[in-house]
């Protein structure tokens, strides 16, 4: 028996989206078959990556999957037919010996309105409504910290602040991506290719702030050991290691963002001041669809649909649209949360049809 058959393949940020063609599916399937042996088909249907649980791959590089897992399946990550299906139907049907019961009607998908965020709430003014931070001497990674009842943080983001006196290199181990200010400005990133950064000149006292992400764990390969997420050990200016640190947990949860009430929301500046929270209304009148989320003109963050943690969104591709199953929604108002690190567009989108980087349907 062929236990994994893969009828595509998952893709990661930055990346092409991965296409394998139905011609050479069925060729496939139909030498296996014909062989006498048993097949399972990985994946028959795609699937979503939904909240953080997208997963990364490290061998030669860390790369992180991207929240679609529709895989380029027989059925998409919404459960459409593509040509895959229809070839492995007609194989299937030339040979079962009888008549094949009719496929189900297909969920009806719809393209809502766009939304516009009239709202905002910046991270740092955020910071008054979270949990005490963790005051430490030195930097302790998410799974570590003392929160959750002895069980530290498994998701999200975890934001370090320390302060400094002086310019300087600075460098340190981060897992898996950390956005750098000075106050409030972003200066850079660090990650596992860039593991320095400068800090430019400054005067007096100064806060150091380090937004890491964990944008997903390995789940095979020899690295599966070596997954602990935030500030790995000491980070260094100028080869002096910096301390006392206070740690946010800013996992995401639906209780985090229930902190954030009606008063403490201000109307979106004309200059947003990064990261930060904005917040829009999806009106429906009916019964809710099936659709799919654009957030052109943004950069990369996460999407909260009425509290719950639909996915990231990433500019550099291949994924351009976020699904967002019927079920999430209600009639009447949605609430529509956006978390963006670095740019916000004027508006959030919606579409009937997928954009993971090339229109599979053709293939």
């Amino acid at each position: 028996m062929v236990m994994e058959y893969w009828t595509g393949w998952f893709d990661s940020w930055g990346g092409p989206h991965n296409i394998l063609d139905s011609s050479e599916v069925l060729k496939t399937v139909s030498a296996i078959i014909d062989a006498g042996s048993s097949i399972n088909l990985y994946m028959f249907h795609g699937g979503t990556n939904f909240g953080f649980i997208n997963g990364a791959v490290h061998f030669h590089e860390y790369k992180s999957h991207v929240t679609s897992y529709d895989y380029d399946a027989v059925l998409t990550e919404a459960g459409d037919y593509t040509a895959k299906y229809i070839k492995l139907r007609e194989l299937f049907g030339s040979i079962s010996g009888g008549p094949l019961l009719p496929p189900p009607d297909l969920l009806p998908k719809t393209a809502y309105e766009s939304v516009r965020p009239v709202l905002y709430l910046s991270l740092w003014d955020a910071l008054q409504y979270m949990e005490e931070p963790t005051n430490s001497e030195k930097p302790i990674n998410m799974e570590n910290l003392p929160i959750n009842n002895g069980n530290g943080q498994s998701f999200g983001y975890t934001l370090y602040e320390t302060t400094i006196d002086s310019s300087g290199v600075l460098s340190g181990l981060v897992r898996d991506r950390g956005q750098v200010f000075v106050n409030t400005v972003s200066i850079g990133f660090l990650d596992y290719k860039r593991k320095k950064i400068v800090i430019p000149l400054i005067q007096g006292y100064t806060i150091l702030r380090i937004l890491v992400e964990n944008c997903g764990r390995v789940n095979y390969g020899d690295n599966i050991n070596d997954q602990r997420k935030g500030l790995i050990g000491n980070i260094y200016l100028n080869n002096s290691p910096l301390k006392n640190f206070r740690i946010y947990s800013l996992d995401m949860k639906k209780s985090f963002l229930q902190r954030f009430g009606a008063n403490m929301w201000s109307p979106v500046p004309e200059t947003p001041t990064f990261p930060a929270f904005f917040l829009g209304a999806l009106s429906i009148a009916l019964s809710p669809l099936d659709t799919f989320m654009k957030l052109e003109g943004w950069e990369k963050g996460v999407v909260f649909i009425n509290g719950q943690n639909l996915g990231r969104y990433w500019n550099i591709g291949p994924q351009e649209t976020l699904y967002l199953p019927g079920a999430w929604l209600d009639p009447g108002i949605n609430q529509v949360i956006v978390f963006e690190e670095k740019m916000a567009g004027p508006m959030i989108q919606f579409t009937e049809t997928p954009h993971l980087g090339r229109n599979r349907y053709l293939n």
